[in-house]
């Protein structure tokens, strides 16, 4: 009974401690402003709608290395995968976090379409879903829709894993290779930046003004 405790504590805290040790280590090797900076970044992508394809070329362009800054955000999903393989249960629980969840799984249900794309490939499709960089691909959504998609808790947790550390790293690549590219012709990255802006704010717009089909048809 006591080593059942012992486990469910250690499962509990271990990726808690692990985030928070990791990240404390290597923002105590910077500087003073430098670390803030860093925490600031690093936290910053646990609160929507921010995520990697924003806080890494964030940090990118304040100067931070491409892949530590890459490997950090992916180790965000890393943890928070190791989290809920061990307490799926219990994360529903937590006020803010287990309404999410609750949302999350509702939509799985409920919208066949949102996530039905990934059900064949599996594996694969979690690897896919979480390494391209969109709002809601983190490690979290992944893992619930890891249940979704009826695969084991482990075998979720090895294609976050996967999908989170190429994804981020691309994503740190473009971004190392935009600043780059910005530096040679400004003009163009210009009216490219004005174009994707463009292209970003229609999307948006047409997304919301999109009815609801599934949800209409079940009153």
């Amino acid at each position: 009974m006591k080593s059942t405790v012992v486990t469910r504590l250690i499962k509990l805290f271990l990726p808690i401690l692990l985030g928070v040790g990791v990240f404390g280590a290597i923002g105590l090797l910077m500087q003073g402003y430098v670390r803030l900076e860093y925490w600031s970044l690093v936290t910053g992508y646990f609160f929507p709608p921010l995520g990697k394809e924003s806080i890494i070329p964030i940090g990118v362009a304040r100067g931070f290395n491409p892949i530590l800054i890459a490997l950090s955000i992916a180790f965000v999903d890393v943890v928070v995968a190791m989290f809920l393989v061990w307490n799926y249960d219990l994360a529903k629980k937590i006020p803010i976090l287990g309404k999410f969840m609750k949302k999350v799984e509702e939509k799985g249900r409920n919208v066949e379409d949102k996530y039905g794309w990934i059900k064949p490939l599996r594996f694969a499709g979690i690897v896919i879903f979480v390494m391209i960089p969109f709002q809601g691909s983190g490690g979290l959504v992944a893992s619930i829709v890891g249940r979704f998609v009826g695969m084991k808790p482990w075998n979720t947790f090895i294609a976050i894993a996967i999908g989170a550390i190429t994804g981020c790293l691309l994503v740190a690549t473009f971004s190392k290779a935009f600043m780059i590219f910005a530096e040679i012709n400004t003009t163009l990255t210009v009216i490219l930046i004005i174009i994707l802006a463009i292209i970003l704010i229609s999307y948006f717009v047409a997304k919301k003004t999109k009815k609801p089909k599934n949800v209409i048809s079940q009153h």
